[in-house]
């Protein structure tokens, strides 16, 4: 079974503007996301998400609120018929050394050991080159969507051989239709980055990782 990795911040749920989910009360799910997850439950797709969240390290967020951001989000997943089947985090500040903060591999080498994946075989979709690059360094295919920081990585890396060969598309919601090849044609498609544009519903750009 095919292991889809999902980015949190800007790639699930909108970056708030203290640039990080302090509480479930400010967790908000970007549109169209959580059904994106049901369709790769549906269409036998294991479902992963990984995020870093350096606050919790630095005092600013407890593993309460913590946790109660991750309840919130898994009601509202449920509510649309998803479920994801691991989620792991990064704790650790931005100066402390870990195996665990993208781009580093180690979480998406622990999520191939707990869920049985071949990650060689494995989707990372996230905002980032950090995401790009973890991808990378476990075989695993990237995708970029233009919400959350993304837009910005694109503008930041235009022409930069980094993004050879990763797929950039709107939001979630039309990562997974490519993903899936969705006939409907009521995502967008996936466009080189760098390339042209993709569009998608309502042509969002407002994620992260």
């Amino acid at each position: 079974m095919q292991l889809v990795v999902l980015g949190r911040d800007g790639v699930i749920n909108a970056l708030p503007q203290a640039g990080f989910v302090r509480g479930p009360e400010e967790w908000q799910a970007i549109p169209g996301s959580l059904r994106a997850i049901a369709r790769l439950n549906h269409a036998r797709r294991h479902v992963a998400v990984i995020t870093h969240q350096p606050a919790l390290g630095a005092g600013r967020l407890t593993l309460d609120a913590l946790l109660r951001i991750h309840i919130r989000m898994q009601r509202e997943l449920d509510a649309e018929g998803g479920q994801v089947d691991a989620l792991l985090y990064c704790p650790h500040p931005e100066d402390v050394s870990c195996e665990c903060r993208k781009p580093q591999p180690g979480l998406l080498q622990e999520l191939g050991q707990r869920l049985g994946a071949d990650l060689r075989q494995a989707v990372v979709i996230g905002d980032t080159l950090a995401d790009i690059e973890a991808a990378r360094a476990v075989g695993a295919r990237p995708v970029l969507v233009r919400s959350g920081r993304g837009e910005h990585t694109l503008a930041a890396l235009r022409g930069d051989p980094r993004l050879k060969g990763v797929t950039a598309t709107a939001d979630l919601a039309a990562a997974v239709a490519w993903l899936l090849n969705d006939p409907s044609g009521t995502s967008a498609a996936g466009s080189p980055a760098g390339g042209s544009r993709a569009t998608g519903r309502g042509k969002k750009a407002e994620h992260g990782s």
